[in-house]
């Protein structure tokens, strides 16, 4: 069967892009060229711009697609681009939509596929949802074969997934617990969370594709294991090898005395206590199964990131601001 990947080298994408190649899947990749010395041997590249809808027909002039998977999309005019492009074109598109997009604030901490979509506080999620709409009625109306995907926090080598950090990603938190800094924690630490390696939710993806069970259909795929957020930064302290010192936070405080997304990444979603049924996953994929617990998968990322300097993007700014946060709650507690 052939597989055209929009993307193929994300956190998410790169390891679905590695399982393919072990299998009987012809793949190419849709992109501009990043991360191509990283690829398998196997994969088949189309280097171009998804947003050049006149090279791209060019270059697929021809080809028919058992599954063309999406991980670019993020606003409806881009689907509506997909649409022109690729209607008649595959027997399915999997579209990554965002567990994000369910209600917030949460109704019931068990989340399905049928929980209702709505998030007021981000408008990430809220152009996902508009995506999902627009992709249903196409599917209702013309029979377009969409299989929509939804993700929660899924993790790979190069960062380490977290709740609270700077606009540079996660390593200035890292910084601070290997120098014995105060590390800030939205709410108290005793939220659910749910953290899924890249290799296991491409076990869950690959075994979507190609499937007639998932036409029309959306699925989440996460993990299993719920953690609490002091779990979390516990066992990414122990990968360190380090003692570490929370400083707890509200997340409503947070978003209120800063200029990062924190009404979107914490108010929107991380603040959430959220437990996935990955029921429908496995009645339509029977094999698949989470086998990277948290606390093994953060030992081999952060290995990799104290392994590779690339990787260690330090940001002072925000540094200084948890300094700042802290000290102002500090002496706020002193007033009392």
């Amino acid at each position: 069967m052939k597989a055209l990947l929009i993307g193929g080298t994300g956190t998410i994408s790169m390891a679905i892009t590695r399982l393919l190649a072990k299998t009987d899947w012809e793949v190419y990749l849709l992109n501009r060229g990043n991360r191509s010395a990283e690829l398998p041997e196997g994969i088949k590249t189309i280097t171009a711009d998804i947003n050049d809808e006149e090279a791209v027909l060019k270059a697929i002039d021809g080809m028919q697609f058992d599954s063309i998977c999406e991980f670019i999309g993020f606003t409806v005019p881009q689907i509506e681009r997909d649409i022109r492009l690729f209607s008649g074109r595959t027997k399915q598109y999997i579209y990554i939509s965002s567990a994000s997009a369910y209600h917030k604030p949460v109704k019931d901490y068990r989340i399905t596929e049928g929980t209702a979509l709505a998030n007021p506080y981000w408008e990430y999620s809220r152009n996902k949802i508009a995506c999902e709409d627009r992709l249903m009625k196409e599917y209702r109306e013309k029979g377009f074969p969409v299989t929509i995907v939804r993700p929660s926090h899924t993790y790979d080598d190069r960062s380490v997934p977290l709740g609270v950090h700077g606009d540079k990603g996660s390593f200035q938190v890292l910084k601070r617990m290997m120098e014995g800094k105060p590390v800030i924690i939205h709410g108290d630490g005793t939220s659910l969370w749910t953290m899924t390696h890249n290799t296991d939710f491409a076990k869950g993806y690959v075994g979507l594709m190609g499937n007639p069970h998932a036409i029309g259909e959306a699925f989440q795929i996460t993990n299993d294991e719920s953690l609490t957020w002091n779990q979390i930064y516990q066992a990414i302290a122990d990968a360190l090898g380090v003692s570490w010192t929370p400083y707890y936070v509200a997340s409503d405080f947070l978003r209120s005395v800063s200029n990062y997304d924190f009404e979107g990444s914490l108010i929107g979603d991380k603040a959430n206590s959220v437990i996935f049924d990955n029921t429908k996953l496995k009645n339509a994929v029977p094999s698949f199964n989470c086998t990277v617990r948290f606390e093994q998968g953060i030992k081999d990322t952060i290995s990799n990131v104290l392994s590779k300097p690339e990787l260690q993007v330090e940001d002072p700014e925000f540094d200084a601001w948890c300094d700042k946060v802290i000290s102002v709650l500090e002496a706020a507690k002193k007033e009392f």
